[in-house]
């Protein structure tokens, strides 16, 4: 398969933004709710270098491999915490794990807007077809294919971050939510079961395989919502 490399550095600029941007507002609402365990750390940034030496593997290596194999890219990062406060606090924690999905549905809208806003101003149109690097079309020449293609992947993979992260199963953040409905008696067992590294494996690749085939229908679900009336299926 030919691999585009222009559009392998648009894919990789959305993703390592998308990725600080999720890691950043764990560590900033851990530290707003009394753990500065991330703090300490440089979390606390939207500067990427932190989070890309904190997970090289995730931010770097998996990315482009990915791209390089798929034509997309898949990959992690992760902020630290200190277990010993989720279990105190587990309703702080939960929260805490709702950030990283919030922040990524925030980004969404973001460029949602921007590209409603484009519509509005004729340089961007519905796309006749809609996939995952193609939410909205230039009409405009120039910068406006760039910033068409971009707002398109960071639209869709955002979209996905927020959705996959929100999966109720370890070790995704939806998992993290569970504690909300806890105290902290029972916080410790649950924290200890969801963090058992099998069930983290485990986890992650029935997550993985279940989200590939619903992913598609929310999308288009999602792109409907863009362009209510215009009826893609």
């Amino acid at each position: 398969m030919a691999v585009d490399l222009t559009d392998g550095i648009k894919w990789y600029l959305a993703f390592v933004f998308s990725t600080t941007l999720h890691e950043a507002a764990h560590a900033w609402s851990a530290l707003k709710l009394g753990d500065d365990t991330a703090f300490r750390g440089g979390q606390v940034t939207l500067d990427p270098t932190p989070h890309i030496k904190r997970s090289p593997i995730g931010m770097v290596v998996v990315p482009i491999v990915s791209y390089l194999l798929g034509g997309w890219m898949i990959g992690w990062a992760s902020a630290p915490y200190n277990p010993q406060w989720a279990i105190q606090y587990p309703r702080r924690a939960a929260l805490m794990s709702l950030a990283g999905p919030a922040s990524n549905f925030l980004l969404m809208l973001a460029a949602a807007i921007l590209i409603r806003t484009g519509m509005a101003c004729h340089v961007f149109d519905a796309p006749g077809r809609v996939g995952f690097t193609h939410v909205t079309d230039a009409i405009a020449p120039g910068i406006y294919l760039f910033l068409a293609k971009m707002l398109s992947i960071i639209f869709s993979l955002n979209l996905l971050l927020c959705t996959f992260n929100l999966l109720p199963i370890p070790p995704l953040d939806g998992s993290g939510l569970l504690l909300f409905f806890t105290t902290s008696r029972t916080a410790e067992g649950l924290f200890r079961f969801l963090r058992h590294p099998s069930l983290t494996t485990i986890g992650l690749f029935f997550s993985w395989r279940v989200f590939n085939s619903v992913f598609p229908s929310i999308q288009l679900y999602a792109v409907n919502l863009l362009y209510p009336g215009y009826g893609y299926h």
